[in-house]
C-alpha cells in the first residue's frame, strides 16, 4: 500500500480490497467477530496502516503505524488488543481492540486503552532494586539482574537440596499463562503455588465443582431466553466485557434479565427484574424459585432422571436402593417445600409477589436459561458456595446445561494446550497453603499465610509475589505487614512487579516484570460456546522482528531493564540447577541446541505446532508458521458449538475389561489417552482394581458424563457427606455470618465485594485516564440510615469492624438497601515515602504501639512534574480509604474462601478523625482467626481414608498420591496446634 494516503484515498483502497474478495464469491468479514470492515482496520493493512493524527487538528497530518496484536493484562477477560506502533518513532502510540480475537471481538472496556498509561507511567519501576535498609524503610540500591538471579538461585537451590521444598511459595495475582508458573514450580519439586483465589472466587467455584466436577460456569448468554445474574456482571463481573457484549445481544433479542444485587449497580439498572436482597439470602431466593418449579412440575423431568445422581441419594441417604425416579420426585417435593415465596421474602426482604413473578419467568426459559455468579454474594458470605450451588440447581432443573442459551461447565469452552514438558507433580505437601483443617478447600488458604506463619507451622526461605499486592489486596493487611517484617518467618521476599505497591515496600528485591505489551502469555477463557486461544506478546519485539531485526530477550526492547516473566523463570530455573543434578535443567534445555537454554520462540513454536488443532493448517494457508500466525493475528478460534459433551457415547476402544459400579459408573483398564488440551477438571478415583472411570450408564448406553465420582450431576455430594459435612450434601441455604439473627441491634452489614468499572485490580495506581474517572470509594448509606445516624453528605463517617475502624466519606443514596452499607474494596492506595507512585498513592504515616497500628494520611495526591505533562493536570486529591486493613480473616469452614461481608457499626466520625485514617488491632485479628478456625472440621477427624483431601477434587499443582496421606504423627497429635 502506498504511504501517505488521504482518508479518501484510504477508503477507496479498502473498498478495492473488499471488491476483490467479493469478486471471488467470498464474503469479506473482519475476523471471527463478523464485524463489518468499516469498524476496524482490515487485517490485510495492519503492517502499514495510515490515519489522521487527531492531535494535529486542524492540520491534516497522516500517521503511519504497524498494528501488533497482544492481550490485555488488566483482568481475567484477556481481551485482544492492537498496539499501534508509530513507524516514525518506533514507539507505541495507542491500544485499541483486536477484531480477530473471538472473545472480545475488537471491543474493549476502558482498561484496554489504558495499557498505554501503564507502559508510559513516569513512576514505574524500570530496574531491579535490592533493599539496603530495614524492611519498610524505603532504602534501595539498583542491582543487576545477574546479581539478583544468582542470589535467588542459591537460596532456592539450598532449599530444594535440603528437602525444604515447602519453604518456597510463589503467590500469583493477575493471571499470566494458564498453568505456566505451576509447571515451573513442579519442575523444582515445590508445592509452592499460591493464589488470590480464596479472596476472589473459591465459593463460586465450589458451588459448581460439587455439582459438575468443573469449577466455574460458561454461560451461552447470546442465545439465552432468560439470564439470572448474582453479580454486577455488565460492568465488573467475571469476564465482564466479552459477557456484557453477549448479554446485551440477548436482551436486544428479547431475553429477560434478572439481577440480584443489594446495591443499584450499573447491571441492575439494565435489568427487567432487580432484586435487592438482604446479603446472604440469595440461596433462599434460588431455592424458592426451584421449589416453584418442583411443586408445579415445571422442571425438565427427563433431564433430571437421566443426569442427576438421584439414585445414589435415595440409596445412601434414604436407605432405598430400589427406589424409582417417581419415588425421588416425591421426596424432592418434600425436601424443598419449606422454601416458599413467603419464606424467601422474609429472609431477603424482596416481596413474595415479585419472587413469584421472577419464578414464572424462569420457568418459561426452557433449556435456554443462562446463569452466572462468581464473586459478589458467593464471596461475601459464610456458606456463599451454596448460593452458587443453588443457582446452578435452576439450570439442573431446567435441563439448561451445555445447551444453546444455557450454561456450560467452563472446561468445555476452554483450551489449555499441552506444552513441551509437563513435569511430575511434587511429592511433599505444603501445609502453609493447604492446612489440614480444610480438606475441602477449593484453593490455597492464601489469606491465612501470616497467621499460619505466626502459628509456627512453617517458615519461608523465599516468598515471591507475582503481580500481587498481599498487604493491600487481602483482608487483615497489618498481619501481613507483621509477617513480612519478621525475617524468621520470611527469609527473602521478592516482589515481581512493574509498579510500586504497598507490599513492595517490605520486599528484599523488587524485580520489574512486563505489562500487557511487554511479555508473553497464552490464554483461553470461557466466554461463549466455543474454544479459542489468544497470544500475549511483547509488541516492540514483534515489530522489530517484522522489520528484520532479531530479538532474543525482551529486555532488548522493553523500557529500562523490564523483563518478561517467562524468560525470567526460564533463566532462574537454569541457574538453580547449573549441572542438571537436581533434575530441573532438563525442562529448560533446548532440543534444537543441546546444552543451551530453551528460547521463548522454541517454547511457543512447539505448542502451536503440536497442541492446537487446526492452527498449523490455518497458518499454512497463509504461508506462515503456526508461531508466525499467532504473532500476526494474536488469536485463534479452535472450535465453535462444543455442545453437551456429557451426552457423547464412550468409544468402544476405550472399554478394556470394563466394570460397572453400583450407580452406573463405568471403569476401564485402558490407560488414559494423552490429550492436547490439559484444561483442569475433576479427576474421579479409580475402582478397587485400579480401573479408571471412563463413563456412566444412562438408559443402557455408556455415555461420557461428567468428571464427578458418580459421572452425573451431583445433586447429592457423597464427598461432602463423607468428609464431615453431611448436612450440606444437597443444595441448601446456610445463614450467613451477617444474617440479621447474628447481628447486634446497632450493627449493619458492610458490602465490599464490588469494584468500580474502570478499576484495575491491584494496579489502578498507574493508569491516569482511569484514575481520573475513579479515585475514591465513599460509603453508600441509605437516607433512612443516614437520618437515623445523624449523618449528612458533608460529614465523615467512622466504620467500626471487629478489629478496628476506617474513616471515609458517605454517599447518601437510595441505591443501597436500608440496614446495609457498601464500600468498594479497590481504592485507598498508600505509600510509606514520598517517592514511588504519585498519581494515586498518598503518603501515610504507619505507626505501631504494641498490637495497635495506625495509618494516618500525611498528604493528598496532586499535580507534579514528570516526563508526562498530564501529571501537572491532576486535579483530584482524594484516593479513597484502604478498608481491607480493618477486616479480619473469615475463612469459610468448608471451602476456605474469605467471606468479605462485615458486621459493622457506623457512626459520625469522631473529633480529629481524618479521611482515609485506619486503625487496626492485630491481637483482635488473631482472636478472630482462631474463632473462625474453630468452625472447621479437620481431615484428622473426618477423613474417611486417612488422606488430607479428596483426591478427585481439582487442586492447582496437585501433589503425588503419597503426599495426600496424613502422616501418622499428625494423626496421633490431632489437628495442628494453633
Amino acid at each position: 500500500m502506498p504511504k501517505g494516503l488521504s482518508y479518501t484515498e484510504l477508503s477507496a483502497h479498502i473498498r478495492s480490497i473488499r471488491k476483490n474478495v467479493e469478486s471471488k464469491g467470498e464474503t469479506f468479514y473482519q475476523g471471527p467477530s463478523s464485524t463489518d470492515l468499516s469498524s476496524f482496520p482490515p487485517k490485510e493493512l495492519w503492517s502499514n496502516w495510515s490515519e489522521l493524527d487527531s492531535k494535529a487538528w486542524p492540520e491534516r497530518k497522516i500517521k503511519t503505524y504497524s498494528l501488533i496484536p497482544t492481550t490485555c493484562f488488566n483482568c481475567e477477560s484477556a481481551c485482544g488488543l492492537l498496539a499501534y506502533v508509530d513507524k516514525s518513532s518506533g514507539s507505541v502510540r495507542k491500544f485499541e481492540g483486536n477484531p480477530e480475537h473471538p472473545g472480545s471481538r475488537g471491543r474493549n472496556c476502558a482498561k484496554g486503552p489504558a495499557v498505554l498509561n501503564q507502559i508510559t507511567d513516569p513512576d514505574r519501576i524500570l530496574y531491579p532494586l535490592k533493599r539496603s535498609g530495614g524492611r519498610g524503610e524505603g532504602k534501595w540500591v539498583r542491582v543487576s539482574w545477574d546479581e539478583a538471579l544468582d542470589d535467588l538461585a542459591a537460596r532456592l537451590r539450598k532449599a530444594i537440596s535440603e528437602g525444604a521444598t515447602d519453604e518456597v511459595i510463589c503467590h500469583i495475582g493477575r493471571p499470566g499463562e494458564d498453568g505456566f508458573t505451576e509447571r515451573v514450580l513442579a519442575s523444582w519439586g515445590v508445592d509452592g503455588h499460591n493464589s488470590h483465589t480464596n479472596v476472589c472466587s473459591s465459593n463460586g467455584r465450589a458451588g459448581w465443582h460439587y455439582w459438575t466436577g468443573i469449577d466455574r460456569p460458561s454461560a451461552d448468554f447470546a442465545n439465552s431466553k432468560v439470564i439470572v445474574l448474582i453479580s454486577s456482571h455488565l460492568e465488573t463481573g467475571h469476564y465482564f466485557n466479552p459477557h456484557a457484549q453477549r448479554i446485551t445481544e440477548a436482551r436486544m433479542n428479547g431475553a429477560k434479565l434478572i439481577v440480584m444485587d443489594t446495591r443499584l449497580s450499573n447491571t441492575a439498572t439494565h435489568a427487567d427484574f432487580w432484586l435487592s436482597p438482604q446479603p446472604g439470602s440469595e440461596a433462599a431466593i434460588n431455592l424458592a424459585i426451584a421449589n416453584y418449579l418442583i411443586q408445579n412440575d415445571l422442571y425438565n423431568r427427563e433431564f433430571v432422571r437421566r443426569w442427576w445422581n438421584w439414585d445414589q441419594y435415595m440409596a445412601e441417604v434414604r436407605g432405598e436402593p430400589e427406589a424409582t425416579f417417581e419415588d425421588f420426585e416425591a421426596v424432592l417435593k418434600t425436601l424443598y417445600e419449606g422454601f416458599t415465596f413467603e419464606y424467601a421474602a422474609q429472609e431477603s426482604g424482596v416481596e413474595a409477589s415479585v419472587l413469584e413473578e421472577v419464578a414464572k419467568v424462569v420457568s418459561k426459559a426452557g433449556t435456554a436459561l443462562a446463569t452466572h455468579t462468581w464473586r459478589s454474594a458467593a464471596a461475601g458470605n459464610e456458606g456463599g458456595w451454596q448460593i452458587a450451588r443453588t443457582l446452578l440447581m435452576l439450570n439442573a432443573l431446567m435441563g439448561s446445561v451445555a445447551t444453546p442459551g444455557g450454561t456450560f461447565p467452563n472446561a468445555w469452552n476452554k483450551y489449555v494446550p499441552r506444552p513441551m514438558h509437563v513435569p511430575d507433580h511434587p511429592h511433599k505437601w505444603n501445609e502453609l497453603s493447604w492446612p489440614i483443617e480444610y480438606p475441602l478447600s477449593m484453593n490455597e488458604l492464601s489469606q491465612l499465610l501470616p497467621h499460619l506463619l505466626k502459628d509456627r507451622r512453617g517458615k519461608l526461605q523465599v516468598y515471591f509475589s507475582r503481580v500481587y499486592n498481599p498487604v493491600w489486596t487481602n483482608p487483615d493487611g497489618m498481619s501481613w505487614v507483621e509477617a513480612l517484617m519478621d525475617e524468621t518467618m520470611v527469609g527473602c521476599y521478592v516482589a515481581l512487579t512493574p509498579t510500586w505497591n504497598e507490599s513492595s515496600y517490605f520486599a528484599d528485591y523488587i524485580l520489574p516484570v512486563g505489562h500487557a505489551s511487554e511479555r508473553h502469555d497464552l490464554h483461553s477463557y470461557e466466554q461463549y460456546d466455543g474454544q479459542w486461544i489468544s497470544f500475549r506478546q511483547p509488541v516492540l519485539r514483534a515489530y522489530k522482528e517484522q522489520n528484520g531485526e532479531k530479538v532474543t530477550d525482551t529486555r532488548e526492547v522493553n523500557p529500562g531493564e523490564v523483563w518478561e516473566e517467562n524468560e525470567f523463570w526460564f533463566e532462574l530455573s537454569w541457574r538453580i540447577d547449573p549441572d542438571g543434578s537436581l533434575g530441573i535443567r532438563k525442562y529448560y534445555e533446548s532440543k534444537e541446541r543441546p546444552g543451551e537454554r530453551m528460547t521463548i520462540d522454541e517454547y511457543y513454536a512447539y505448542i502451536f505446532e503440536n497442541s492446537v488443532p487446526g492452527l498449523p493448517e490455518a497458518a499454512a494457508k497463509e504461508g506462515l508458521t503456526p508461531l508466525g500466525y499467532m504473532r500476526r493475528y494474536g488469536a485463534f478460534e479452535i472450535k465453535k458449538k462444543i455442545g453437551a459433551l456429557y451426552e457423547e457415547p464412550v468409544e468402544q476402544e476405550e472399554l478394556e475389561d470394563p466394570a460397572v459400579g453400583a450407580f452406573g459408573r463405568v471403569f476401564t483398564k485402558k490407560p488414559k489417552p494423552s490429550s492436547k488440551n490439559i484444561v483442569p477438571m475433576g479427576d474421579p478415583d479409580p475402582d478397587p482394581e485400579g480401573r479408571r472411570p471412563v463413563g456412566v450408564v444412562v438408559d443402557g448406553e455408556i455415555l461420557k458424563g461428567f468428571p464427578t465420582p458418580s459421572g452425573k450431576l451431583e445433586f447429592y455430594s457423597a464427598t461432602l457427606a463423607q468428609w464431615g459435612w453431611p448436612e450440606y450434601a444437597i443444595p441448601g441455604y446456610i445463614k450467613s455470618h451477617v444474617h440479621p439473627e447474628k447481628l447486634d441491634k446497632d450493627q449493619m452489614v458492610l458490602i465490599s465485594t464490588f469494584r468500580l468499572p474502570v478499576q484495575i485490580h491491584t494496579r489502578s495506581a498507574n493508569s491516569k485516564w482511569l484514575d481520573e474517572i475513579a479515585h475514591t470509594n465513599p460509603v453508600w448509606i441509605h437516607p433512612l440510615d443516614a437520618e437515623r445516624l445523624g449523618i449528612s453528605e458533608s460529614d465523615l463517617v467512622r466504620v467500626n469492624t471487629d478489629i478496628g475502624f476506617f474513616v471515609a466519606k458517605p454517599w447518601i443514596t437510595e441505591g443501597i438497601k436500608p440496614g446495609v452499607v457498601a464500600c468498594s474494596h479497590h481504592m485507598g492506595r498508600w505509600k510509606l515515602h514520598d517517592d514511588g507512585q504519585r498519581q494515586m498513592m498518598r503518603t501515610v504515616a504507619l505507626t505501631k504501639a504494641g498490637d495497635e497500628w495506625h495509618l494516618d494520611p500525611k498528604s493528598k495526591v496532586g499535580p507534579y512534574e514528570s516526563s508526562d505533562p498530564d501529571t501537572k493536570r491532576i486535579w483530584w486529591g482524594d484516593v479513597g480509604v484502604h478498608q481491607n486493613l480493618t477486616f479480619p480473616v473469615h475463612p469459610d469452614p468448608v471451602t476456605g474462601m474469605h467471606c468479605w461481608h462485615q458486621a459493622v457499626r457506623v457512626t459520625k466520625a469522631h473529633p480529629g478523625d481524618v479521611h482515609g485514617e485506619v486503625y487496626v488491632d492485630t491481637k483482635k485479628a488473631r482472636e478472630q482467626y482462631l474463632l473462625w478456625m474453630e468452625k472447621t472440621r479437620s481431615a484428622v477427624t473426618v477423613s474417611p481414608d486417612g488422606t488430607r483431601r479428596p483426591r478427585w477434587l481439582m487442586r492447582p499443582l496437585k501433589p503425588s498420591k503419597e503426599a495426600f496421606v496424613i502422616p501418622p504423627a499428625t494423626l496421633s497429635e490431632g489437628p495442628a496446634t494453633r
